[in-house]
């Protein structure tokens, strides 16, 4: 069995070297891994990067996509060789041995999830949303959780929708949880706090929380589109 690490990037210089030799370092089983870093056209030098120190890494691949992470992340899954899927965001860094804890789930028959969080922020409403995570409802559910899922399942549930720039993981694990087919692995992958503290992350938070009782009303996504570049970015 092997796992595939599609990780999507769009201007991502700042972290991706960081994170592509924090993976290498934290796998136990190095030699079953295979990571795509999936480009969505970066006009920084995010790819020259990966190119520069990555190039004679034979488990390391490079894939230029059309933007947009819905897009970027099925891309990837489609030049994937391994059974199982993970997606990481390039700020998200997974707990050590990440690799081996997605293998012990699946081998219960577990075919997907995610990790809990904490943010690298000590601010105590961070904690605080970190803290929710680790429960099995879908609410507490996000992108920067990461996620795991065998490929067949994937596939099946027609992977990642491509049309809006937000929610791409919202219809997923949506599905997901209507199958019963959801785990938290109770070990902590750590985001990053950055939008929220350029944004106010008291600010950030309320248009969050907007944004998720909006689409869990049925507001459509286009207009959660508008106020997603209105309030967020």
């Amino acid at each position: 069995m092997k796992l595939t690490i599609i990780i999507p990037v769009y201007n991502e210089a700042a972290h991706i070297n960081e994170l592509l030799f924090y993976l290498k370092n934290n796998l136990k089983q190095p030699t079953n891994t295979h990571i795509l870093v999936v480009d969505g056209g970066s006009t920084d030098n995010t790819p020259q990067l990966v190119k520069n120190n990555f190039s004679s890494d034979n488990n390391i691949t490079l894939l230029n996509s059309p933007k947009g992470r819905g897009a970027q992340m099925n891309f990837g899954a489609k030049h994937a060789k391994g059974e199982i899927l993970y997606f990481l965001h390039a700020d998200s860094y997974p707990p050590p041995f990440f690799d081996q804890l997605i293998y012990n789930e699946i081998s219960k028959k577990n075919l997907a999830g995610c990790f809990k969080m904490k943010f690298d922020h000590t601010h105590w409403w961070l904690r605080l949303a970190g803290w929710f995570t680790q429960f099995n409802l879908k609410f507490f559910r996000g992108g920067d959780q990461s996620l795991f899922i065998q490929k067949e399942l994937f596939n099946q549930l027609g992977g990642f929708p491509e049309l809006h720039p937000i929610f791409e993981d919202f219809s997923l694990i949506r599905k997901l949880y209507k199958q019963n087919e959801f785990v938290v692995i109770q070990q902590s992958i750590t985001s990053s706090s950055r939008r929220y503290t350029e944004n106010g992350i008291a600010k950030l938070q309320y248009h969050y929380w907007m944004m998720y009782l909006k689409k869990w009303c049925g507001v459509p996504t286009d207009r959660l589109v508008i106020y997603y570049k209105k309030n967020v970015r």
